[in-house]
């Protein structure tokens, strides 16, 4: 699901940037968080050639 950050998490585990409170973000439901939206797109761009998640990938 779609969501904005409410406080600072670590950095993304696909581009490795800062994970920052006000970015806008997806929730997997493994409950890894990473960018989504116009600045990055990781996990879409991720889910274009992957079907899973970055780090468990035999979720």
């Amino acid at each position: 699901s779609e969501d904005v950050l409410s406080k600072d998490t670590g950095e993304c585990a696909i581009c490795l940037e800062e994970l920052q409170q006000g970015d806008t973000i997806a929730r997997l439901p493994c409950l890894c968080i990473y960018h989504k939206g116009q600045v990055f797109n990781c996990i879409d761009e991720w889910f274009e050639v992957n079907r899973s998640c970055p780090e468990h990938p035999s979720d």
